[in-house]
């Protein structure tokens, strides 16, 4: 039961924190860092990045945004070419949003700057500061959106994560495809060589967690200076439609961006369904394929590319 003498203090520190955080963000300035969008249209923005396949009610149900208002900013940018329209595959009553080159590319700073401005933030406090303030967030989250699933952050890998990668690959792939040891070993091979001598201006492993608990990881590795290779993308089946395979193949798309390459490659296998729906949903076209019985089962192996621009 509330206790109605304490709520007023309540509600004064929930106005105080928010304030706190909004000056701290940058929000109440008249174009988010720096930038010609409102906070509003940077966040349309961001979604539209991130999948191709949203329309106008779903993008304003998942931002809560009036949809009236929600659709004089898709007119703006539709006006300005950031955004294109087009019939739905699946229904063609249904209109699908999608960004252009152009909107991309409008899109491509902000997501840079943003990046390096939360990157400043937390750098100005000691790592197990930036591990509380991030649990102290995604309490907020799980408080304010207690019908929401579970909330889960992205991280860089830290001590302890390259190996659970290569125990996690061994066993989910035996469990679920069959593969035999010699795919743990070449996960075991590939996560050694990153851990010893990547790059970090230039390769990068993120973790997902949940909970505490690794759910998910990818690799984007070096293979020349045109070209980085996304590795061992995995998510956990307790953690799967969560959308987070998804975020780590895009997370891996913009890093090569920013970091000046290409082209992003990969190697998979045909009977990795899940995941080659993912890379093709992220734009990925299969390059070539062959059979081989590397890991145990006869499988078909594939080459998929996505071209930078």
């Amino acid at each position: 039961m509330t206790d109605p003498t304490a709520l007023p203090h309540r509600v004064a520190a929930v106005r105080r924190f928010t304030r706190c955080y909004t000056r701290v963000i940058g929000v109440l300035q008249e174009g988010l860092l720096a930038s010609r969008f409102t906070l509003a249209e940077a966040r349309v923005l961001y979604e539209l990045a991130q999948r191709d396949d949203l329309t106008t009610t779903e993008l304003g149900r998942e931002l809560g945004l009036d949809l009236g208002y929600l659709s004089r900013i898709l007119q703006r940018f539709e006006r300005d070419g950031l955004l294109a329209r087009e019939p739905s595959p699946a229904d063609r009553r249904q209109i699908r949003l999608s960004l252009t080159e152009a909107g991309r590319a409008a899109f491509a700073p902000l997501d840079a700057r943003s990046r390096e401005e939360v990157g400043a933030l937390l750098a100005r406090l000691p790592d197990p500061a930036q591990g509380s303030l991030v649990t102290a967030m995604q309490r907020i989250e799980a408080l304010l959106g207690a019908s929401q699933p579970t909330p889960w952050l992205l991280r860089q890998h830290r001590p302890g994560d390259i190996g659970w990668v290569v125990a996690r690959h061994g066993a989910l792939y035996a469990g679920e495809y069959g593969f035999d040891a010699r795919f743990e070993a070449l996960v075991a091979r590939v996560a050694g060589e990153f851990l010893a001598q990547h790059d970090p201006r230039r390769e990068r492993c993120w973790i997902a967690e949940r909970d505490g608990v690794n759910v998910g990881s990818v690799f984007l590795v070096r293979k020349s200076d045109d070209e980085a290779k996304l590795r061992l993308l995995l998510v956990e089946p307790a953690a799967r439609g969560l959308g987070i395979g998804r975020r780590l193949t895009a997370e891996c798309i913009a890093f090569a961006r920013e970091t000046g390459y290409r082209r992003v490659t990969l190697w998979t296998n045909e009977v990795l369904t899940p995941a080659r729906s993912i890379y093709q949903q992220a734009g990925f076209r299969l390059v070539a394929s062959a059979p081989h019985c590397d890991f145990g089962p006869p499988m078909v192996g594939e080459d998929w590319e996505l071209t930078l621009r």
